[in-house]
């Protein structure tokens, strides 16, 4: 177990726990991490819940209109996330500054909305929020890696993500319980959400340590003790570029990119469902919560299994159970029941492609560089997004709905088969 140090200031491998016991899979560290996200989903997700509605029903923008939006929401902070990254890479040190300075941006940016009611105004604010966001997604993901022992990552980043999706599943009950029970319910739901969130910054600034040191490799010098290696040196921004010159993580960017553009954001896909459902609009905050609450509860088994099994594999199959899940949107089943089964499935499909792509890309570059890694990675995925957004969003206009998902469906199905002969399993890189 990994535990800080009375002054805050380092993380360090407990003692060996004796023979017949084992080290816990998840630091102290990781769970710290975990509240902080899940304080901040709250208020994020009390935010995305009302979101789509808010735009297209109460400001009356076009879905292309939304879909820009959504994109910026998505991938407008994608090349901060690659400075954040490599930022955050000095040892261990600065980590936690560059992410409390991402939270505390994206905290400040919710009290905003209230004044945003033209879609200049909020696009801003929006680029904003996802600025912080890319400047505090790497070098969280990379203190999580640190503190873990690379065959427990997966574990890790399940627990962490099912501790994020505990607030993705409060969120949207907030927003709704909100909308309920104010006049003015949208000003109160943005009012609500940056309280929250100044909360979460709090909890990163008192429990979640300043210096994390990698944890230590299996192999040892004699029972018990890690074999020692030397302080690297700093890393510089041609080595973080270079990271790109390594096969194996190459292959994940190159397949999390190609993926994400066949990725139909959750709006978009909570929209189709509420037209195709009928379901009313005070409903629609309920939407996010079905695909919460399976993320919650498949996200450590799910990462537990991707340990055992291979990540890259798992990582693919969760793209095949979001082609399902696009099928039976478009299949002629329709009612509460089949939006509960595209909403299992899409809760699987986050359990098994987001803390998995995280542990997967921990296991290809060295712990100096996992800031820089997760942010280059992360950086394809959500450039990618960003533009499957606008195009969904110009499809649907000119098509309809339906016709841009099957579009998109199509291109998902190519998608996966490329990224099946791209990805092979590789041995662990070493500190």
């Amino acid at each position: 177990m990994y535990l800080a140090d009375s002054r805050g200031t380092g993380v360090t491998a407990a003692p060996d726990p004796g023979p017949g016991r084992r080290p816990a899979a998840v630091p102290a560290t990781v769970l710290a991490l975990g509240a902080v996200s899940l304080v901040t989903d709250v208020s994020s997700e009390m935010v995305t819940a009302v979101l789509p509605l808010y735009v297209v029903a109460g400001l009356g923008l076009s879905p292309l209109g939304f879909g820009l939006l959504d994109g910026i929401n998505n991938g407008v902070g994608a090349l901060v996330r690659l400075a954040g990254g490599h930022l955050a890479d000095g040892g261990g040190r600065r980590h936690k500054t560059v992410a409390g300075l991402g939270y505390a941006l994206s905290a400040l940016c919710k009290p905003l909305l209230l004044l945003a009611h033209t879609l200049p105004v909020i696009s801003a604010v929006l680029a904003a929020d996802r600025t912080g966001k890319g400047l505090r997604t790497a070098p969280r993901d990379a203190m999580i890696s640190l503190a873990t022992e690379p065959r427990h990552r997966g574990r890790a980043f399940g627990v962490h993500r099912a501790m994020d999706t505990t607030g993705a599943l409060l969120g949207p009950l907030v927003a709704f319980a909100v909308l309920r029970g104010t006049v003015d319910g949208y000003d109160a739901v943005f009012a609500v959400s940056g309280c929250v969130a100044l909360l979460g910054v709090l909890v990163l600034v008192l429990f979640v340590p300043g210096h994390i040191a990698p944890a230590p490799a299996p192999a040892t010098t004699a029972p018990g003790r890690p074999v020692p290696s030397p302080e690297p040196a700093r890393p510089t921004l041609r080595d973080a570029v270079g990271l790109l010159r390594r096969p194996e993580l190459r292959a994940l960017t190159l397949c999390a990119t190609l993926l994400g553009l066949t990725t139909v954001s959750d709006s978009f896909l909570y929209l189709l469902l509420q037209r195709e459902g009928d379901l009313p609009a005070h409903l629609f905050p309920l939407l996010p919560l079905g695909t919460a609450a399976v993320f919650l509860l498949l996200a450590l088994p799910l990462g537990a299994l991707a340990d055992r099994t291979g990540r890259r594999r798992l990582f693919l199959a969760g793209h095949g159970v979001l082609l399902l899940g696009y099928g039976l949107v478009l299949s002629p089943w329709h009612g509460a029941p089949a939006v509960v089964a595209v909403l299992v499935l899409h809760g699987t499909f986050y359990a098994a492609t987001d803390g998995v792509l995280a542990a997967a890309t921990a296991a290809a570059v060295p712990a100096r560089h996992q800031g820089a890694g997760q942010a280059l990675v992360g950086t394809g995925q959500a450039l990618a997004r960003f533009a499957c957004s606008l195009a969904f969003g110009a499809a649907w206009g000119l098509w309809g709905g339906r016709t841009a998902l099957a579009v998109t469906a199509g291109a998902l199905a190519v998608s996966a088969v490329v990224a099946a002969f791209v990805l092979r399993p590789v041995p662990e890189v070493s500190p």
